[in-house]
């Protein structure tokens, strides 16, 4: 099975720190560099109001211009979040997407989970499971079909034909975020979604993974699936320099995920809703979460080349990581 790279920009500093224009800038001298390096993919995340990721809240945006700095990869806006977009909006902004890049985005939905932006949208998170449920069907019914219809619990349409179509068809490929509730992984893999994952949320890829391919192959879908996970990772001559320079935009970038996940008085302190069940055990994880052990656990790879690829190898040929080429 074909292990693959790309870029996943994912911005984590204040306005004080990089203006917005500076830190675009940035990302698409980046991605300048994409097709000579043979990376497949382009994903930028959506998050909101905070350090961590909220100057990316209309990923389409940015991968709109980064598909004119590479004619090969593939464009990934995601995770978008549907509880927090209009589902019609989403389904053009998506299949706009697809025409400005000549067929080359695929789409990833996720449930969000920090509970400030649910205060701030004004959304109970209680109801986060089922919103995201109903966003990404109505969503996808809108990239399929024409004169669509649909009467959910949050969602309701009739006889609307979302323009403008998309240019593959029956629609770009779906990714679907999932973070450490094994009901996340079943879903994705009986509805023949491909899954993004990332280790912040600590064991997940002990058995989760298990659950994904399981529940793609008793729902009759051929292969196994496609597993994304995102890794921290910095390449230098001077291996010694390289950990050096990493540590500190790496614990940069878990203090203001924990900040924001922390942002809601009690999140992360036994206070929890019924769709985030563990998550105080999340929280706890990343607090622990140090930069040696990120390097340790194959969460963060840093070094040459040589070390870098040993790190990648270990992670692969590692029984969790088998479950990746099953």
């Amino acid at each position: 099975m074909r292990l693959d790279f790309g870029l996943h920009f994912f911005p984590d500093t204040t306005e004080a720190e990089k203006s917005p224009a500076d830190c675009y800038r940035y990302f698409l001298r980046i991605v300048d560099l994409v097709d000579e390096c043979d990376f497949k993919t382009v994903h930028m995340v959506e998050h909101y109001f905070e350090a961590y990721g909220g100057s990316s809240p209309n990923p389409p945006i940015f991968l709109a211009a980064a598909s004119q700095r590479t004619k090969k990869a593939r464009l990934v806006p995601g995770a978008l979040l549907p509880v927090f977009n209009n589902r019609l909006k989403l389904a053009g902004e998506i299949a706009m997407l697809d025409a400005i890049t000549g067929g080359r985005a695929d789409v990833a939905f996720a449930r969000a989970f920090l509970p400030h932006e649910f205060a701030r949208f004004g959304i109970d998170i209680d109801e986060s499971r089922a919103r995201f449920e109903e966003g990404v069907a109505a969503t996808l019914k809108l990239l399929t079909e024409e004169h669509a219809s649909f009467d959910g619990q949050f969602v309701q349409f009739r006889d609307v034909t979302s323009l403008p179509r998309p240019t593959q068809r029956p629609r770009p490929p779906v990714w679907i975020a999932v973070l450490a509730t094994p009901q996340s992984f079943e879903t994705a893999g009986r509805e023949g979604h491909w899954l993004m994952a990332n280790p912040i949320g600590g064991t997940w890829m002990a058995g989760l993974l298990k659950i994904y391919r399981n529940a793609w192959r008793d729902a009759g879908h051929p292969g196994n699936g496609s597993v994304m996970i995102s890794y921290r990772m910095l390449c230098l001559p001077d291996g010694d320099e390289a950990r050096r320079i990493f540590r500190a935009p790496v614990m940069a970038h878990a203090k203001a995920l924990l900040a924001a996940a922390t942002l809601v008085e009690g999140w992360g302190t036994g206070k929890a809703a019924k769709d985030y069940v563990g998550y105080e055990k999340i929280v706890e994880h990343i607090k622990s979460e140090t930069y040696e052990g990120g390097i340790e656990k194959g969460s963060t790879w840093v070094g040459t080349p040589a070390e870098v690829r040993a790190q990648i190898e270990r992670c692969y040929e590692s029984p969790e990581g088998s479950r990746l080429r099953r």
